[in-house]
């Protein structure tokens, strides 16, 4: 469901694919944050195979009565801490959702699905 605004000059809508890319890239500016993981594996996993990056994989948007929640899947660093990790995406997708969009975020829940080790 796409969110809606209007002001004077008319009606803006703006699709939940496009709030997926910016809460995706704005996650992965984050220290200690490898990627996002995905809840559809298999087609995923093909996309990763042929090197084409989707920056609204793993991030699910829900909107309920004026309240946008978000729900992202992340695989964080080996031996950064996971919680600090966690609370500076929240931080960082609140921020970006508030100053690019306009847009008013009631929870961004983390869900760690993986630890990367760098070689």
């Amino acid at each position: 469901m796409p969110i809606q605004q209007a002001n004077e000059f008319g009606k803006i809508n703006v699709s939940d694919e496009v709030i997926a890319v910016l809460v995706g890239s704005a996650a992965l500016e984050c220290y200690g944050l490898v990627g996002m993981a995905s809840r559809k594996q298999l087609k995923d996993g093909i996309t990763e195979l042929l090197g084409r990056e989707n920056l609204s994989r793993g991030v699910e948007i829900r909107q309920e009565a004026d309240a946008l929640h978000i729900d992202l899947y992340i695989i964080v660093s080996y031996g950064t801490k996971i919680s600090e990790v966690a609370h500076n995406v929240q931080n960082r997708v609140k921020y970006t959702m508030n100053d690019v969009v306009g847009l008013q975020v009631e929870t961004v829940n983390i869900f760690v699905q993986g630890v990367r080790v760098s070689r």
